[in-house]
């Protein structure tokens, strides 16, 4: 893929993530995939998932690091599919968790510095974006 495509491509994916702001996640479980909705949060491709250090998605991700992130089309905005293929690392960076931290989660944490709260860091292998005709393009590292 020449340089400037990929860089379309790339800014076609950091908008569909700016438009579609939950998605599921699948990690291992028992050698099966469990899939989980999950608020999403990014920085261009570098997207994060904020949860509680004690869920079975840090255990499953303790044991296999491979996930799958499918998110877009919803039946009411934009018909664009991102499919994210890779790893997650669990991260307490605090710098991180700051960052991301919103009122919203006080729901389920103390505050940006509540020791259960972690940031999966996902790291992209592929990435699938289909557009609105259903045209898939692949991003990959």
């Amino acid at each position: 893929m020449a340089v400037i495509e990929k860089q379309k491509l790339e800014q076609r994916i950091t908008a569909a993530l700016d438009k579609h702001k939950f998605g599921s996640l699948a990690t291992v479980e028992n050698n099966k995939p469990k899939s989980r909705y999950m608020a999403i949060f990014h920085d261009g491709l570098n997207v994060y998932l904020a949860t509680d250090r004690k869920t079975h998605k840090v255990e499953d991700l303790q044991h296999n690091s491979n996930i799958s992130l499918l998110l877009g089309f919803d039946g009411k905005s934009s018909p664009e599919i991102v499919e994210i293929e890779g790893t997650a690392s669990i991260t307490k960076d605090d710098s991180l968790r700051h960052k991301l931290w919103n009122p919203e989660m006080k729901r389920w944490f103390n505050g940006p510095d509540d020791p259960d709260y972690v940031i999966l860091d996902i790291h992209a292998s592929r990435i699938q974006y289909s557009n609105e005709e259903g045209q898939a393009q692949v991003w990959e590292k």
